[in-house]
């Protein structure tokens, strides 16, 4: 049984005890009932449609009936407020953003939130953190940027997600970038490769732009996409660690090259082979750049893609739903290369805003997007969570290679530029070495020794005993003990707890040898809830 069913398996399990218990199974068509299988679970999902069909759901939907798969319930606001900030921002909704939220009773509350994270600080480190996982931004081997490479191209990258800048020259400035690397900053593109033989740098091309891995294909492709990039040279100066990536100099003479598609092109000595590969790329119809982004965004959003490995695209691995796929490429070259048009068709979706808990028994119900995927929080994410909730801030520094790099304390995990500083948390918890650029690199899979940190590390006991949130929510609610129960779950879970678990919880706050505890027994509770799964994951 594979990681995903067992979480699923789990939330299901106790979204049906919590329910059955309090007595909150809602009354629906006998019609209804029998579509989905059984009734919607409270307070996990909804029995109606949250938010309007799109063109997108209908054609997930008509790939579910050739499937026989049926897709399951909408999310409740309290999941999708969680998820969408998760998803978006990297970070737990404030509670006070969560209670305005449900409590908004205008229809389109749901786009609206989404428009709003979409222009904040956060989605930007979040997005910045994602594109230098692919981008293998990092100081130390097998990488080599160095801690001044590190912060140009981490800059670059930074401003360009900030500015929404058009994908396709985000794309043609790093592959037809010349310069130092510390002023040039696309530049680094180059550098942050495992080799500067043509054939690495043809491989990391297509890897990050045209979502393919070299090593499969044939031959004769494979000679054509190193030639393209046969003319690239470099070259170190007096500066420490700096380096000049540019054309070689050497007198050259017009050859005949091989595009990815079998286009026969002919390359002048005046052209720069790169500037040829990039025009090609970068057309509306080409069937490989927009395919591949759209892949990656809809995995960064519901964890796993169109095509699984996301990376890993071709005729070998077909698409889950290649009309659904190819909507979306269109859409994005329409818009300008417009990767926030994407993002915005997908996460106003019902395929997004849809329930983790399937109505299906398919075994692919997840691959099949019958259901919301469940995955692990980053561990990026969950360190500036568990911060975000009264952990002390991690410290983050470099002695090796000179200069000395220090992170202050105030700066998120997320933020953090360079792959080469790291910690034994971000380690556990499977934080990318980004050696490769592949998507696979980021750890997914639980572990013994992330389960044993979050029962027994001194972080995790101090954040529940000296947290001023937990201690704030203790003085606001002196004398009610349920009333902080709630806060600590609004908090933690960014919902309020059922009624089957008030009364489950009840008899914590109870006189313990004839003396009331509401301290212990509001860290007990807090413990709990940072251990189980609906806090550790995305569901």
């Amino acid at each position: 049984m594979n990681r995903a069913h067992t979480v699923r398996t789990a939330l299901l399990r106790l979204a049906l005890v919590s329910a059955v218990c309090a007595g909150l199974a809602l009354a629906t068509g006998a019609a209804h009932a029998q579509a989905y299988q059984r009734q919607p679970i409270p307070p996990y999902e909804y029995p109606a449609q949250a938010v309007e069909v799109t063109e997108l759901d209908e054609l997930v939907a008509a790939g579910l009936r050739q499937h026989g798969v049926s897709a399951t319930y909408p999310c409740s606001d309290e999941v999708f407020v969680r998820r969408v900030y998760l998803d978006v921002t990297g970070t737990l909704p404030e509670p006070e953003a969560v209670e305005a939220f449900l409590s908004d009773t205008t229809s389109d509350k749901r786009a609206a939130l989404i428009d709003e994270l979409l222009e904040s600080d956060d989605y930007v480190d979040l997005w910045t953190l994602r594109w230098c996982d692919v981008l293998r931004v990092k100081s130390e081997f097998p990488i080599n940027l160095w801690p001044n490479g590190v912060q140009a191209y981490h800059r670059w990258i930074h401003e360009a997600v900030r500015d929404n800048m058009p994908y396709d020259e985000f794309a043609r400035q790093m592959l037809t970038a010349s310069g130092s690397n510390f002023r040039v900053p696309q530049v680094n593109f180059y550098r942050a490769i495992q080799g500067t033989e043509p054939r690495s740098i043809a491989a990391a091309a297509a890897l990050t732009f045209m979502g393919s891995r070299l090593e499969g294909w044939d031959a004769e492709r494979q000679a054509g996409m190193e030639q393209l990039f046969s003319r690239v040279a470099y070259k170190r100066t007096d500066e420490w660690k700096e380096e000049i990536v540019h054309l070689d100099p050497a007198p050259a003479q017009a050859f005949d090259a091989l595009l990815p598609d079998g286009t026969q092109v002919t390359i002048e000595p005046h052209q720069d082979p790169r500037a040829v590969f990039a025009d090609w790329l970068i057309q509306p119809d080409n069937e490989w750049f927009a395919p591949a982004v759209v892949n990656r965004i809809w995995a960064w959003l519901l964890g796993r893609g169109l095509v699984h490995e996301a990376d890993d695209m071709g005729p070998h691995n077909p698409p889950v739903y290649p009309d659904v796929l190819a909507y979306l490429s269109v859409e994005l070259s329409d818009a300008d290369w417009d990767l926030k048009r994407v993002m915005r068709l997908i996460l106003n979706s019902a395929v997004y805003q849809q329930s983790a808990l399937p109505v299906s028994t398919h075994e692919d119900v997840e691959a099949l997007f019958a259901c919301y995927p469940v995955r692990p929080l980053e561990a990026e994410v969950l360190q500036d969570a568990l911060v975000q909730l009264g952990a002390q801030p991690p410290s983050y520094e470099s002695a090796i290679p000179e200069p000395f790099t220090h992170v202050p304390e105030s700066n998120r995990t997320i933020a953090l530029a360079d792959g080469s500083i790291t910690s034994q948390f971000l380690e556990i918890f499977g934080r990318p070495t980004r050696d490769t650029g592949r998507m696979s690199e980021r750890g997914t899979e639980p572990s013994d020794a992330q389960r044993l940190y979050l029962l027994n590390s001194t972080d995790v006991h101090n954040l529940v005993q000296r947290s001023r949130i937990f201690l704030d929510i203790l003085l606001e609610h002196e004398g009610d003990p349920l009333g902080a129960v709630d806060a600590a779950y609004l908090t933690l879970l960014s919902r309020h707890p059922t009624q089957a678990e008030l009364q489950a919880i009840a008899a914590q706050f109870q006189a313990r040898e004839g003396r009331p505890q509401p301290k212990k027994a509001l860290e007990d509770i807090a413990w709990a809830l940072l251990n189980s799964k609906e806090f550790l994951y995305h569901h």
